[in-house]
């Protein structure tokens, strides 16, 4: 086995090698062949394993047996551009050990925080702009060659090695955060593969957490901001059965307050609002946030579940600050007349009279990425759970600057944000020490892949916002969920009403 590095003529070397073996390989006697890969030896051993074990199906038991003697070891890299749920190029990537082949697709957002790691686009005209060859083709050409032979095991080694070798910016900027979390979000996969444990169990493992959670969904049933064509200027209006007993009877709950809000919805509204945004919520031609809110009151009483269900929110606030430092909550009107414009200090007491007249819980991002002072006023309120988004972009380096300013006291952990898994670990660390609440999140521009509700289980996040339970690439990650708490048994724990507060 030979390991190739990141230079081309250490790969082109890496290469000749490769072709000097298989000219060996090729003159080798059948005898030769079995004696230098000690075969004979170890397919005794396994035969040997098989009647010990007095297997109902020998050949299936032998595979699996002879599979794990493999060495922990990256065979092979390759980097693919496909498509997200808004119809957008992506990025995906395939490791293959010899355990099997692991997959990971990268989701992509609307409402970016100017603080993430580089999303590498090509630009131009071809996919208006948001190819992602160039990110691809740094996967194959740069990153592939340098990680074949590595341990997929070493998943904080290999993600620095990644971001400090490979790439060399603080920003990711050189080969793509797109390029290297689809590597990184692959490693994890094939790190459990190699270990033979469910990918939940090793994430947990490779933050030093010993507690699985199941996590309270955050399902976002109303779609606004940069996620909807309606006038609401605030981005998701969110549910969240902190009632419930288990993940499956959350995932109940969602699904009724949901079909009883589309009832709602088409009663007041007519058929044509119940059309859905980008994440499956809802999307009424509204503009008055607190006509939002009542909807979802109105939808969770009809379902049955006042009490047991909560409300939160994304304001997205970034979206719609204006350059004299206001916020439009018209914003989507151009040329509007500014007669919706808040200062800082009037959004303060519109969130605290939504916490006063809803059954609020949490508020993300209600202020610009850059107000730190305001956010943080809200958040030493204490009427809810002030989550940075845009405010953190699940950077470690943001992330303590706010604990240490104390300008919220939850994560949005989006893993697009930083770039790799070990930093978003490193960010959850440092949040749950800081005693904050973590909520694992999606992107409006999702994949079919459901990595995030591992990482939420293993990481122990206690939230999860996901989507609304509509849209295929938004339950992936749910129904995921669902059969992990299967899985767990009698050992499964949903986080309920104490979802912000389960340290590691």
């Amino acid at each position: 086995r030979y390991h190739s590095t990141s230079s081309s003529s250490s790969s082109s070397s890496g290469n000749k090698k490769k072709s000097d073996y298989r000219k060996i390989r090729r003159y080798m006697s059948i005898q030769e062949y079995i004696e230098t890969h000690n075969l004979s030896k170890r397919v005794e051993e396994t035969i040997n394993a098989a009647v010990k074990a007095k297997a109902p199906e020998p050949i299936s038991f032998m595979a699996d047996h002879l599979r794990k003697q493999t060495p922990p070891a990256i065979t092979k890299v390759v980097g693919r551009q496909v498509f997200d749920s808004r119809g957008n190029p992506t990025v995906e990537c395939d490791i293959h050990t010899g355990k099997g082949m692991f997959r990971a697709m990268v989701p992509s957002g609307a409402s970016t925080g100017i603080y993430e790691a580089v999303e590498l686009r090509d630009g131009g005209n071809a996919w208006m702009g948001k190819g992602c060859t160039t990110a691809v083709k740094n996967i194959n050409e740069i990153i592939a060659p340098a990680l074949v032979g590595k341990d997929p095991r070493e998943q904080k080694a290999l993600d620095e090695f990644m971001c400090k070798e490979l790439d060399g910016t603080d920003n990711k900027g050189k080969l793509g955060a797109n390029a290297i979390l689809a590597v990184s979000t692959a490693l994890a996969k094939a790190g459990a593969g190699e270990k033979g444990v469910p990918l939940y169990k090793h994430i947990s493992e490779l933050a030093g957490n010993n507690k699985l959670v199941l996590p309270v969904p955050a399902f976002n049933i109303i779609n606004g901001g940069s996620h909807a064509g309606n006038k609401l200027a605030m981005q998701e209006f969110m549910i969240l059965p902190v009632g419930a007993k288990s993940f499956a009877e959350a995932m109940q709950m969602g699904s009724e307050v949901y079909h009883n809000l589309k009832s709602v919805i088409k009663k007041k509204y007519g058929q044509d609002a119940c059309n859905v945004g980008d994440e499956g919520g809802f999307a009424p031609n509204i503009q008055d946030n607190k006509e939002g809110l009542d909807l979802v009151v109105e939808a969770i009483e009809k379902a049955g579940y006042t009490g047991k269900v909560k409300i939160g929110m994304d304001v997205a606030a970034s979206e719609f600050l204006t350059k004299d430092g206001m916020y439009d909550l018209d914003f989507k009107t151009e040329n509007n007349d500014g007669s919706m414009k808040k200062t800082g200090k009037e959004m303060i007491d519109l969130y605290n009279e939504f916490c006063t007249q809803y059954p609020m819980v949490s508020i993300e991002d209600p202020f610009d990425q850059d107000d730190a002072e305001n956010t943080a006023l809200l958040t030493a309120g204490g009427k809810c759970q002030i989550v940075g988004d845009d405010l953190l972009v699940t950077n470690p380096k943001r992330v303590q600057q706010a604990i240490d300013g104390k300008w919220c006291n939850a994560l949005l952990l989006k893993i697009n944000q930083i770039g790799t898994i070990s930093e978003s670990i490193e960010a959850v660390g440092m949040s749950k020490k800081a005693g904050w609440g973590v909520m694992a999140s999606h992107r409006s521009g999702e994949t079919e892949d459901s990595f995030i509700a591992d990482l939420a289980v293993g990481l122990a996040t206690g939230q999860i916002k996901t989507g609304a339970p509509c849209r295929s690439e938004r339950l992936s990650k749910m129904n995921q969920l669902l059969r992990i708490e299967e899985e767990l048994g009698a050992d499964a724990v949903y986080a309920g009403e104490n979802y912000r507060h389960i340290g590691w």
